[in-house]
């Protein structure tokens, strides 16, 4: 199966396995993998681990699921050298043959010390890995990464993304690459409480360099990014509203050109974004 029709057209992204993975916490653990069974139960074609995590994590979650891709939403090239990233990935396709997609990523460069020269990290480190391409997809925002995940993976998965940069990315990547971008969702009807709640995930992307030249890119002006976000940069990477207003943008997303879209449930403190998972399942 080609990555498309292994991850179909909506998919979870969280950090929610990750974290408890890493925890060491066995309720925690367990409580995570009930999550991970309830979204397959649920018909999500994919779940994709946020945080960076190392290809083992994604084990856990496979163990708790019978049908569901399982993806890392992305594995850092500068945490997590090639020759660990084959091995792990090599003893997940044993055991669940098909059902793991590792993305890869440059991450941040104010979080990680020996970052640089990030195009080209990315080449070396996709010359020394020995997974097939076509298990393989990459975190782009701009035209150059953009790029390489067509020339040299299965696809791009973009994070904080407009409709517009989606049908952008399509055009790089051309008809047959993956395109399976993330996109963040407030479900809540009162306009300004869910600008808010999305403002305060949308802070701490707003000090990474990597994230503001590609909203300077789309149109975006300094302007934009104070005080957590204008309302205008916030309503065009966020969708927020009611059910169907959420699967209104899944759905431009898809018309933009995304082949599967990844929801991202940003919800306020003491709620459960796995309340937002029931609701949308049916989104696509």
């Amino acid at each position: 199966m080609t990555a498309r029709e292994r991850l179909g057209r909506l998919g979870i992204w969280s950090s929610l396995w990750t974290l408890a993975a890493q925890s060491g916490d066995a309720e925690r653990r367990q409580a995570a993998a009930d999550a991970a069974a309830e979204v397959d139960d649920l018909g999500y074609g994919a779940i994709w681990l946020g945080s960076s995590p190392p290809v083992e994590s994604a084990g856990p979650v496979l163990d708790a699921t019978p049908r569901l891709t399982v993806a890392t939403g992305i594995t850092s090239i500068w945490q997590h050298d090639a020759a660990t990233v084959d091995a792990q990935r090599a003893r997940l396709e044993e055991r669940h043959p098909g059902r793991f997609l590792l993305g890869l990523g440059v991450s941040h460069g104010e979080a990680i010390p020996a970052y640089a020269h990030p195009y080209a990290a990315m080449q070396r480190y996709l010359d020394e890995l020995t997974a097939p391409a076509g298990d393989v997809v990459l975190a782009a925002l701009g035209p150059r990464m953009l790029g390489l995940s067509r020339d040299r993976a299965a696809g791009a998965h973009p994070y904080l993304v407009t409709v517009e940069q989606v049908a952008e990315a399509r055009q790089i990547l051309g008809p047959a690459p993956v395109l399976a971008p993330e996109l963040s969702v407030v479900l809540d009807t009162d306009p300004g409480r869910a600008r808010e709640t999305a403002r305060g995930m949308l802070r701490r992307y707003l000090r990474m360099r990597n994230y503001t030249t590609s909203f300077v890119r789309g149109g975006y002006t300094e302007d934009d990014f104070q005080d957590g976000g204008s309302d205008r940069l916030i309503d065009a990477l966020f969708a927020l509203g009611d059910a169907d207003a959420i699967a209104a943008r899944v759905q431009a997303f898809h018309d933009a050109g995304a082949d599967h879209v990844a929801i991202q449930a940003i919800v306020a403190a003491g709620d459960d974004q796995r309340d937002v998972w029931r609701r949308l399942h049916g989104a696509s």
